[in-house]
């Protein structure tokens, strides 16, 4: 049972497809939550945005942060445990605040410069990870666009592409996740 657990944590393969899953799941019951609320339907769908990026990546991150710990415990870590903590808590930490931030979305309209600074950092710090994480950070800039935009159909576009991206990578992870693979033997690199 324990060996199973290990093998789960450490599977990278699973941490995408449950991540976004576990993303719309928090979103679809936000929305459900807010369907009769006075509001703007702005800020709930900017809201909704933000907390199906910063739950996806949080999750991810905390995914990563929990199998460097059973690595460094079971001592088959192979590389820096600064560096690996390093990158999960730079993920996590604006990604977890991302979630967080939601309620003030859809508390008020004096959330801008915040929703734009956590965007923009994770977006960034995905980015420098590797040009490969690309799919992952679109959905900031998605999010940075549909906060600023001030034309309903720029509105619409983004939202379009946002969902035609995450469906995407919803569909890729669960092809990595049948291909059971590693990500390196996925992209040909091993």
């Amino acid at each position: 049972m324990v060996d199973q657990l290990i093998a789960l944590i450490l599977d990278e393969g699973k941490w995408l497809t449950a991540s976004m899953g576990l993303a719309l799941l928090a979103t679809l019951v936000l929305l459900y939550r807010y369907r009769n609320v006075d509001l703007a339907v702005r800020r709930k769908v900017l809201a909704a945005m933000n907390l199906f990026f910063g739950l996806t990546i949080g999750t991810m991150a905390f995914g990563h942060l929990l199998a460097v710990t059973t690595k460094l415990a079971l001592g088959t870590l192979e590389g820096s445990v600064v560096v690996f903590y390093l990158i999960g808590m730079v993920l996590a930490i604006p990604s977890w605040w991302l979630i967080l931030h939601t309620r003030a979305v859809l508390a008020s309209d004096d959330h801008g410069r915040k929703t734009l600074i956590l965007n923009v950092w994770l977006a960034i710090t995905l980015l420098g990870l590797g040009l490969h994480n690309l799919p992952l950070a679109a959905p900031a800039v998605f999010n940075i666009g549909y906060h600023l935009h001030a034309r309903r159909v720029v509105g619409w576009a983004l939202i379009s592409m946002a969902v035609l991206l995450n469906v995407g990578l919803f569909i890729g992870s669960l092809v990595f996740l049948a291909s059971g693979q590693s990500f390196e033997q996925f992209r040909g690199i091993e």
